[in-house]
């Protein structure tokens, strides 16, 4: 796992402990789960449906008000 063996992976969490404290990992951690769980939602839904209604006259250069 990239090079990094047990200790270093203990020494780079005592350093995170040490810079955010104790009582903001919990926070941080829910915040990098709802960006990781909202990129995945994004990435897998299906792209919206356009449904904004058409000129129905047939002709899409004219409208109601230009006619008056």
């Amino acid at each position: 796992m990239f090079g990094l063996g047990a200790t270093e992976l203990i020494i780079i969490l005592v350093i995170v402990l040490v810079l955010f404290g104790g009582s903001k990992l919990p926070e941080i951690g829910r915040g990098i789960g709802e960006a990781i769980k909202n990129f995945k939602k994004a990435t897998s839904d299906k792209p919206e449906i356009d449904v904004t209604p058409k000129d129905k006259s047939g002709d899409p250069g004219t409208n109601k008000e230009s006619k008056s």
